[in-house]
């Protein structure tokens, strides 16, 4: 963007002239001096007045060095970590992103580009080449090697490292170094997908051997100075980084504020620059004070009420479809999500994916179907259900589904939580409750960390062995029509089968000052999929 500015104004008054009204603009010349010097030049003053407003403009747009930021997630916890295996939360990508790099990177249009390596290759889908980029070291200056790759990839297939990546890992039968700067890649079946899964959160490059990720020696664009689990983060540049003029900021401090209102006043106050996951009830109040802004990204983002298939009353499924036909979508959309949002209909993958599947009847909100199935179920007595701030909206979904709940004589007892640990402590070990999942970069991905049998992060213990089937054969089929019919089938079966209710997708929703620049959207989530860090700086 800054470029394309430049070279528009460039091309308006010549090389010459626009390198010497850019110099004057980095010395602190106004809007007036500008065009005092344009028309010194003997340009008419309309012509010059509207040359310099693109002038403003191109340097508004070009990237300087230098400056601290704050910046807020919505999550702190103990557990917060700098291993890239364990990463669980928004605070964690955030985290790891600064520090570390991975092989490829997830554009806006979640398109993998490389990074660590330069370029990837396939004939067949299943072995798979990448040539490692040359010159990149890691933060204690030793060199990239092909042995970090192969350390960092197969550390996942082993159970003791507990890797929230270990189901997608799985499929990776070897990685070797098959050459000085080069790693080869053996799946057990063909993906057309892995260079997708390395250019995720957990697939960070770590040096060889590490067993220590307290320091967070990475080849990324900040160096660790401070890390406080559950208190807060400070990372300095990386004067070595190996993108030429990257990163632009001096320091980073990150810390997590639960709390929706506490962060957004954090804000105002002037305490930051930029937070996460701003509640649609403040989006007004954060546009209508000066000196800030509201920056938004469509994702596959979603909350979702979870009834484990394995203990509680999720494990009859007429209880599960009786709860689902209690989501009244249309309402949510409006009053909670103030319309951040699109309605969703009980599977996981959003209308922005190529794999969505428009074909499947949209679930109702059915108070008699609702009330129908749970009389099937047979289930009497109260339901405790657990929400908390943490996953997000889902309080107020829950006291939408107690109103509807008592309409057709179910007593649902809400059990609010707070926000900190509510991810270590209650998420995947309530009955029923709710879940926050972050979008991922691929149908596959999704599906296979939150709904494949053996998946750490099977929300509702959903286990069907022709669903499992479905999703391995997928990630090998090159037809593009079968692949759909696939996914499509594997969305009906989550919208039939699972305990998993997902009433809508989330837009995410930022806040930042105004003089925080360089912000785009990458639908992997909020803060620019995560990755703000390395690409935003402070306007002079």
């Amino acid at each position: 963007m800054s470029d394309s500015s430049n070279k528009s104004f460039e091309k308006l008054v010549g090389p010459g002239e626009s390198m010497r009204v850019m110099e004057s603009l980095k010395r602190g010349a106004s809007r007036r001096d500008i065009l005092a010097m344009l028309m010194a030049g003997g340009m008419q003053a309309t012509l010059a007045g509207g040359l310099a407003g693109v002038a403003m403009t191109a340097h508004a747009q070009t990237p300087r060095r230098g400056g601290k930021i704050r910046v807020a997630a919505a999550t702190a916890a103990v557990t917060d970590t700098l291993d890239p295996a364990k990463q669980s939360n928004q605070a964690d990508y955030v985290r790891c992103n600064m520090v570390y790099n991975s092989l490829t990177t997830l554009d806006g249009s979640l398109t993998p580009q490389p990074s660590l390596a330069e370029s990837f290759s396939t004939k067949d889908a299943k072995t798979w080449v990448f040539a490692l980029r040359k010159g990149v070291v890691f933060h204690d200056g030793k060199a990239l090697a092909p042995a970090d790759v192969v350390f960092s990839l197969m550390r996942h297939k082993d159970a003791a490292t507990a890797s929230k990546a270990k189901v997608l890992a799985d499929q990776i039968e070897s990685v070797t170094a098959s050459g000085p700067n080069e790693v080869t890649v053996v799946l057990t079946a063909p993906n057309a997908d892995l260079p997708v899964i390395v250019g995720t959160f957990h697939f960070h490059i770590v040096k060889d051997g590490t067993t220590d990720f307290t320091a967070g020696i990475g080849t990324g664009p900040y160096k660790l100075k401070e890390f406080k689990p559950g208190v807060r983060s400070v990372v300095v540049r990386n004067e070595a980084y190996w993108k030429p003029g990257k990163p632009y900021l001096d320091e980073i401090e990150f810390v997590g504020i639960g709390d929706d209102s506490a962060r957004v006043n954090a804000l105002l106050s002037g305490g930051m620059d930029l937070v996460a996951s701003v509640n649609p009830r403040a989006v007004e109040r954060v546009k209508g004070t000066p000196g800030y802004e509201i920056f938004t990204t469509k994702s596959g983002q979603y909350s979702d009420l979870i009834m484990r298939k394995d203990t509680g009353p999720g494990t009859n499924n007429d209880f599960a479809l009786a709860m689902k036909y209690m989501l009244d979508r249309e309402q949510m959309k409006k009053t909670i999500a103030l319309d951040y949002a699109v309605v969703a209909n009980d599977q996981p993958i959003d209308p922005t994916n190529r794999f969505y599947f428009a074909g499947l009847p949209q679930r109702p909100f059915d108070l008699d179907k609702a009330k129908f199935h749970l009389q099937k179920s047979g289930f009497s007595g109260k339901v405790p259900m657990v929400v908390s701030p943490a996953a997000m909206y889902s309080v107020e979904t829950a006291l939408l589904m107690q109103q509807s709940g008592q309409r057709i004589g179910l007593d649902i007892d809400i059990k609010r939580m707070p926000a900190e640990g509510y991810w270590s402590t209650h998420w995947l070990n309530s009955p029923v409750g709710f879940g926050n999942v972050n979008p991922r970069p691929s149908a596959d991905v999704l599906l296979t960390q939150f709904f494949k049998s053996d998946a750490a992060w099977n929300e509702s213990r959903y286990k069907s062995e022709r669903f499992d089937q479905l999703l391995l054969a997928s990630r090998a089929e090159t037809d593009l029509a079968k692949r759909k019919q696939m996914y499509a089938d594997m969305q009906t079966m989550i919208h039939n089968e699972s305990g998993i209710g997902i009433p809508l997708f989330l837009t995410s929703i930022d806040g930042h000052s105004s003089k925080l620049k360089g912000l785009s959207p990458i639908p992997l989530g909020g803060l620019m999929g995560y990755s703000f860090a390395e690409n935003v700086w402070l306007e002079a």
